[in-house]
């Protein structure tokens, strides 16, 4: 009877969305800082009660959650409900922390093709939806490959580790060239000049083609995808329960538009958070090396204290430094209909 529980969360989710984002209103909008800021404090409050939920479904066996097959010595599967109410939590405020640096790509991306600020919202929303999607997809991938070869956990921690040292070794001053990108590349050859209101498609000399808001999205999708890649392996480092980890990331990605817009005066403040980040993930991913073969099983609820410790403290640091010492060499990405960069023309991109 599990499916019911996916069931209902998913009916959530659809109904979060339709009033969020703006399914029953077919005006483009966007939202004032104010307003973003209250509706993002409003999805923190909602992944609170939620874990809430988390803590008596599987302290109580709802519907088959946190039923764990006999024999199992799994280190990352929830014994109690505290446990799984720890699990769900950190690996919430890990999605949410790793989102940052996707949102601050998201305003390049929409700054690099002038998406004017109306049509912003029309992005983001579709955006959330594939992201959505994707992120289902891979959970599910992850989930097959971990209960099938034991070895996907240790190369997952491996990765994670690896993620970190990229991070740290990354440029400050590193930008983007989209115009360089294979996807910009080969949709440019069917790219309208110019926006057409709010619309993905549109026609030329009869012939479909594509406006450069579309072609926005595709990109923005294929970003959240290279960020999936690390997230996802980072959330199996705290909880290896499916339920858990979709719904983690579910909470992290509804709030992504309200976080957007609530952050875009404030994206640039954050530059020391990449190393909170660097922390986090090669903690999680020496985590997933070690707990399964070196930790007794005794210290699980005690290795789950810390790590939550870990995470919060790092962020915490990381949010305060970047205030104490704030970046003077780069101004913050500006969420503005006028961006300095042209959108591209199939004329400017190369063959």
């Amino acid at each position: 009877m599990l499916w019911i529980v996916w069931a209902a969360f998913l009916l959530l989710v659809l109904i979060v969305l339709a009033f969020d984002l703006g399914f029953f209103s077919r005006e483009s909008k966007t939202l004032s800082a104010k307003t973003a800021l209250f509706r993002t404090g409003a999805y923190f409050l909602m992944a609170m009660l939620f874990t809430v939920f988390v803590y008596f479904a599987y302290e109580h066996h709802w519907q088959g959650l946190g039923i764990v097959p006999p024999g199992a010595d799994n280190p990352w599967l929830p014994d109690t409900g505290r446990e799984a109410a720890i699990m769900f939590f950190m690996g919430y405020l890990l999605e949410q922390s790793l989102s940052v640096d996707n949102i601050f790509v998201i305003a390049l991306i929409l700054g690099f093709f002038k998406v004017p600020i109306a049509y912003q919202h029309r992005v983001l929303l579709w955006g959330i939806l594939g992201a959505l999607v994707m992120r289902g997809i891979m959970i599910a991938l992850g989930t097959v490959l971990i209960a099938k070869f034991a070895v996907v956990t240790y190369f997952f921690g491996a990765f994670l580790i690896f993620t970190a040292y990229k991070m740290l070794r990354a440029e400050e001053d590193a930008e983007i060239d989209f115009e360089k990108n294979i996807v910009v590349r080969l949709l440019s050859r069917r790219l309208h000049p110019q926006f057409v209101e709010d619309r993905f498609f549109t026609r030329i000399d009869g012939k479909r083609a594509i406006t450069p808001l579309f072609l926005a999205l595709v990109i923005v999708e294929t970003t959240d995808l290279v960020f999936a890649v690390d997230s996802i392996p980072a959330v199996f480092g705290l909880t290896q329960d499916p339920f858990l980890v979709f719904t983690s990331n579910v909470f992290a990605i509804l709030g992504l538009r309200s976080l957007y817009f609530a952050l875009a005066d404030l994206l640039g403040r954050f530059h020391l958070l990449k190393y909170s980040l660097v922390v986090i993930l090669g903690f999680v991913g020496a985590k997933m090396l070690i707990e399964k073969d070196f930790i007794p099983h005794s210290y699980k609820e005690f290795v789950n204290i810390f790590s939550f410790a870990v995470i919060v403290l790092s962020l915490i640091g990381g949010v305060i430094a970047s205030f104490i010492y704030p970046e003077k060499s780069r101004p913050p990405p500006e969420i503005s209909a006028t961006p300095a960069m042209e959108t591209p023309t199939p004329d400017k991109i190369p063959d």
